[in-house]
């Protein structure tokens, strides 16, 4: 699996490790995958909400996850949508 972007956020508790996987989303192209790494214990309850809820609000998936270490968060990949430009990708 090829990892684009990569964000290191042990050490931080909610809600900082999904907002800054939400700013690192925002800056990232279609298709591209963020492999976040996170110590805080609700993270990956934190990041299932976000995907959740881009499902609910779209119909399409924020991306998947991955749990490689039974702390590390899920890698997402950028779907179809706006850049943070303002550009549409779809």
């Amino acid at each position: 699996m090829h990892i684009d972007k990569e964000i290191d956020t042990r050490g931080l508790n909610c809600p900082l490790p999904i907002l800054k996987a939400k700013k690192a989303l925002s800056e990232m192209e279609s298709g591209q995958l963020l492999k976040i790494v996170a110590t805080d214990g609700g993270s990956m309850r934190d990041f299932k909400g976000l995907c959740a809820a881009d499902r609910q609000r779209t119909g399409r998936a924020a991306g998947g996850r991955q749990r490689v270490h039974p702390r590390a968060a899920p890698a997402l990949r950028r779907k179809a949508g706006r850049r943070a430009s303002g550009r549409s990708t779809a």
